[in-house]
């Protein structure tokens, strides 16, 4: 398989460069890579905004819990958190 099929069909390897970017900055082939496969591939497109989605909520969970050191979440905040998942997760 030539090396552009490859990164084209490979949403294991798209799947995990979404991921890593998250959390560090991709090197300049990891980011071309990346930007082929997200062009052509309306599922890890989808797995991308999810992925965003979901990684912004828990950090903010996580700096609203720290400045509420015991706190649990309430009914309330549960149903709202559940209501922006859903509608990012329909926004397609």
């Amino acid at each position: 398989m030539s090396p552009l099929k490859h990164i084209i069909y490979n949403c294991r390897q798209a799947t995990f460069l979404i991921e890593k970017k998250q959390y560090k900055k991709l090197s300049f082939r990891e980011f071309i890579e990346l930007r082929i496969h997200l062009a052509g591939c309306s599922v890890c497109t989808l797995y991308n905004k999810q992925s965003r989605v979901i990684n912004q909520m828990v950090q903010q969970l996580f700096h609203d819990s720290m400045k509420n050191e015991g706190a649990h979440l309430d009914e309330g905040f549960k149903k709202e958190l559940q209501h922006r998942i859903d509608e990012e997760l329909n926004k397609n």
